[in-house]
């Protein structure tokens, strides 16, 4: 029993230990320890990253690929913004993610919503609606915590959209930091398996897994 339980308590710090803050170099013998723990989580990290993709369903989606394509291509370019915003909070750049921001907000009030009937009408309604809330707060704050606050429902509604309009030719990954948000956890997008976290930088850049994969 008492094996089970220290071999339980070392799994658990392990993996804990994945998503720690970057430390720096000391020259005592427990630091040292410590690096080399944190470097063979990163690279058991990416190797897992590159061996198993999930399978499952993070968001689900309603099925109108067969929208028209000026709607499938503004979708795109909303994509591709969300991308340069996303890539800004991964450089802790908030001046970037102001611009980025207020690029998504007006990438998105140009979606053809109005061509659009019933269902797809009222489902582009809801997450446009979200994308630009969230652009429009990311926008408004200078410091780059209070713009990182905002990514969530922005990168949800984001994948929604793209995944339902099938509005993209490139592989994205949904990824998660389950530290973001005060330990709630919090979702972005990526067209790089590699993860980047944009909820905490450099600070801590590998911190995070794929959730689900949309081909």
């Amino acid at each position: 029993m008492k094996k089970t339980l220290f071999s339980a308590a070392l799994l658990a710090g392990i993996t804990f230990s994945s998503c720690s803050a970057k430390t720096t170099e000391n020259t005592e013998a427990t630091a040292d320890n410590t690096e080399m723990q944190h470097n063979g989580m990163d690279m058991q990290q990416e190797t897992m990253e590159t061996e198993a993709m999930p399978t499952s369903v993070v968001v689900e989606t309603p099925d109108y690929t067969a929208v028209a394509e000026p709607v499938k291509a503004q979708v795109a370019a909303l994509l591709d913004a969300y991308l340069k915003l996303k890539d800004a909070l991964v450089a802790s750049d908030a001046a970037a993610a102001k611009t980025a921001a207020n690029k998504v907000f007006s990438v998105a009030g140009a979606i053809p919503v109005a061509s659009l009937q019933d269902e797809q009408k009222a489902f582009a309604e809801e997450k446009t609606a979200q994308i630009k809330e969230s652009a429009e707060k990311i926008a408004a704050a200078s410091d780059v915590d209070a713009q990182r606050a905002s990514l969530e429902p922005l990168s949800e509604a984001t994948f929604a959209l793209t995944k339902a309009f099938d509005a993209t030719g490139q592989k994205l990954y949904y990824q998660r930091c389950p530290m973001a948000n005060n330990n709630e956890g919090g979702y972005w997008l990526s067209v790089n398996q590699e993860i980047r976290n944009p909820y905490f930088g450099e600070q801590m850049l590998k911190c995070g897994s794929t959730e689900e994969v949309l081909n």
